[in-house]
């Protein structure tokens, strides 16, 4: 038994094919199904069904599978401690990071990371909350950068810093004669909303939960979902309707007149809470470090602690 057919034993279970495994281990299908049939052989079981596609593990396949994977993770621990002993960041992290946090922190801090860590591969998706969750579990990602809900069981959370919202709205709109906004000046009819599945637009209908009365009337008779909030501030100029938009998206808008049409919150101002979430065996806690010292280092300081603010969840 090697550990290179264990690779090509969590390759097959992954895909459900040998000659996606393949592709995916750099090798050729008659290689790793020799390799597959020679592991079999010598522990004398049946491994995978291969009757129909996709392939499935058999009873003893999948307990032999959940081995391997712990097998393999202690193989990438045992490289983890070597790389902090010599003090080296080498290796991938792959990242999955939610569409209204990433248009706007990415840009701040990556330049900087790859340029520290020129050996570190790090590898971004952009996805929404529960895709994150699921990538998670099933261990497509490392690590995700999320608004943070208020129970995570099964994973690891470590917060980044607390962003505050603003409210963007169009240029004749009432709302603009106020120096600062309450939730209870929000009409949730008056909002431009992000698709289901993106906690942007949650977290815009728990801010505007104590308007009940507000859902007599509407604002507009155009209802516009977008799953991009550079589309919806657009639509704001247009006189479609508000949106809320997080505190660090500010730091792009370079028009002094779309400036104007920003309104902050008054106290307690609402806020939601940035963070790393990662599973339990998660090992690569050095590279994790270094992610959050480069982050930490173009994050406002007023953003770092949570004064005066209402976690919005």
């Amino acid at each position: 038994m090697t550990l290179t057919q264990l690779e090509y034993l969590l390759a097959v279970e992954k895909f459900g094919n040998f000659s996606e495994a393949a592709k995916s281990c750099f090798v050729t299908q008659p290689t790793l199904s020799m390799q597959i049939s020679k592991l079999e052989s010598e522990l004398g079981v049946i491994i995978f069904k291969r009757d129909r596609l996709p392939i499935k593990p058999t009873e003893i396949g999948k307990k032999i599978i959940d081995q391997a994977k712990q097998i393999i993770k202690e193989k990438e621990r045992l490289f983890v401690i070597l790389q902090i002993e010599k003090g080296e960041f080498v290796g991938s992290l792959r990242i999955a990071v939610i569409p209204t946090v990433s248009s706007y922190l990415l840009p701040l801090f990556l330049k900087n990371f790859t340029q520290k860590y020129p050996k570190v591969e790090l590898i971004i998706d952009e996805v929404t909350t529960d895709e994150v969750i699921k990538g998670l579990e099933d261990e497509t990602f490392d690590l995700g950068i999320i608004a943070l809900r208020s129970n995570h069981k099964n994973f690891i959370t470590e917060t980044l810093y607390y962003e505050p919202f603003v409210a963007f709205l169009p240029v004749d709109h009432k709302l603009m004669e106020k120096e600062k906004l309450s939730q209870e000046d929000l009409i949730v009819q008056d909002f431009l909303l992000l698709k289901e599945g993106h906690c942007l637009r949650e977290q815009t209908l728990v801010v505007c939960k104590k308007t009940e009365s507000s859902w007599i009337e509407k604002s507009n008779n155009v209802i516009f979902e977008s799953g991009n909030l550079e589309t919806i501030i657009k639509l704001v100029d247009q006189n479609f309707g508000m949106t809320l938009l997080p505190y660090l998206a500010l730091n792009y808008i370079k028009d002094k007149k779309k400036l104007k049409q920003i309104k902050e919150f008054s106290e307690p101002v609402p806020k939601r809470e940035i963070g790393f979430i990662y599973s339990n065996t998660f090992i690569k806690k050095h590279l994790l470090q270094s992610l959050k010292e480069e982050i930490l280092k173009v994050i406002p300081e007023e953003l770092i602690s949570n004064k005066n603010g209402l976690i919005v969840h």
